[in-house]
């Protein structure tokens, strides 16, 4: 349950934080299997495990969700391998190629005709709603996933006025100061990584990996570059990459961290995932107080 990334959002307005509430809206857009006929669905699942049939969990003042999503398996080669000798035969039927929309209305049909013997993969995205500071966080680095589970969400709920967690002008700005390691959020240092590209048409782009950031060779491509990316670590509690989109990826909390709830072992799987699930929004929360605090003191 210890994220790997974070989308976030900030609510214009409080959602409700009861549980009954929330149990039965996410309930109503519960996740079922595929039927044959179907490319992808994504309906909510249960937040903590399997075994624990609840699709909201309530700790302090969050709430938990989970989003599974299920989609068939088409990979690009067995699709054009499927359909060259279809083409070729229709082709030969008219006595002339086919036209685009001929060719795109042949390759629905056969992907129509492949789905019931499709391998179908499932994936699942947690998140939760922080009512004391009206954030959604979201476990993922991708923003179009984000913004179905949103939409979700919405459908829900019934209203989710959400809105991107970051003024992006004033991050692109603090980028800039952060890797000449000025003005960073409160608890952290520079980290290794940084990713720059030119504002130009060509967007010249340069990408260090475990570097020294305050050498020479990374800092003088401030001078025609803007930041995309940029790694922080935070005391002994977490490192993070995050993007001029207000992305965080590559989230790693330290193993002084994670390691706390050891001695409770796990006996007791909900009260071993609540105090997991505690520690890791904890720290996640102070990571982003230090950050939205950071852009909105300048």
């Amino acid at each position: 349950m210890w994220f790997k990334n974070a989308r976030v959002y900030r609510l214009s307005a409080p959602l409700s934080t009861d549980l009954a509430v929330w149990e039965t809206a996410l309930a109503e857009f519960k996740f079922s299997p595929l039927t044959a006929q179907e490319l992808v669905r994504s309906g909510f699942s249960f937040p903590l495990h399997q075994s624990i049939k609840q699709y909201c969990h309530a700790l302090d003042a969050l709430l938990f969700f989970a989003v599974k999503r299920q989609e068939k398996i088409l990979p690009a080669a067995v699709i054009n391998e499927e359909m060259q000798p279809r083409l070729d035969a229709l082709e030969q039927e008219k006595g002339r190629p086919l036209s685009r929309k001929e060719k795109q209305a042949l390759k629905e049909e056969l992907q129509l005709s492949l789905l019931p013997r499709a391998f179908s993969r499932s994936s699942l995205t947690q998140g939760y709603y922080d009512a004391k500071n009206q954030w959604l966080v979201i476990n993922t680095s991708s923003a179009s996933k984000a913004e179905d589970i949103l939409a979700l969400l919405r459908k829900a709920l019934g209203s989710l006025p959400a809105l991107p967690w970051l003024d992006n002008h004033k991050l692109n700005t603090n980028l800039q100061l952060w890797l000449q390691n000025k003005a960073l959020p409160q608890g952290f240092e520079l980290g290794n990584d940084a990713e720059l590209k030119a504002p130009d048409e060509e967007g010249a782009k340069v990408k260090f990996s475990n570097h020294l950031l305050s050498a020479d060779d990374v800092q003088s491509h401030l001078q025609d570059k803007l930041v995309t990316s940029i790694s922080l670590q935070r005391n002994d509690s977490l490192s993070l990459q995050i993007t001029d989109d207000g992305a965080l990826k590559r989230l790693k909390f330290h193993d002084l961290l994670t390691g706390q709830n050891d001695e409770l072992g796990w006996e007791d799987l909900p009260a071993r995932l609540d105090a997991d699930l505690l520690l890791m929004a904890q720290a996640l929360n102070q990571t982003l107080l230090s950050i939205s605090q950071q852009l909105a003191a300048e």
